[in-house]
C-alpha cells in the first residue's frame, strides 16, 4: 500500500449490523486511485471533543490493518501497517 496517511479517503460501501442496535462500518475505501476492501472491523473507538464526536475504526483486509476516522462527515486513513503473525 502507499503511503496514504493522514489522507482524507472516500468510502465506497458501508456494512450494516443490527447487533445491538444498527451500526454501520466501512467495508471499502478508495485511497487515491486504489481501492481496498475490509474483511473484519477489529475495534472501534469513539471519542468525544467537546460537543463533536470521533469514531475510529481499526479495520482489516486480511494482509494489512487500516485506522480510520470519522469527523464532519470526512473519512481520514490515518495509517496502515501489515498484520504480524
Amino acid at each position: 500500500m502507499k503511503n496514504f496517511f493522514n489522507t482524507e479517503v472516500e468510502v465506497n460501501a458501508f456494512y450494516f449490523t443490527n447487533k445491538k442496535g444498527l451500526k454501520s462500518y466501512p467495508q471499502r475505501i478508495t485511497a487515491g486511485h486504489n481501492q481496498y476492501s475490509f474483511t473484519d472491523l477489529l475495534m472501534q473507538y469513539v471519542v468525544r471533543q467537546g460537543q463533536q464526536l470521533i469514531r475510529l475504526f481499526d479495520m482489516t483486509d486480511g494482509v494489512n490493518t487500516y485506522r480510520l476516522r470519522n469527523e464532519n462527515d470526512r473519512w481520514i486513513l490515518v495509517s496502515s501497517q501489515p498484520i504480524h503473525v
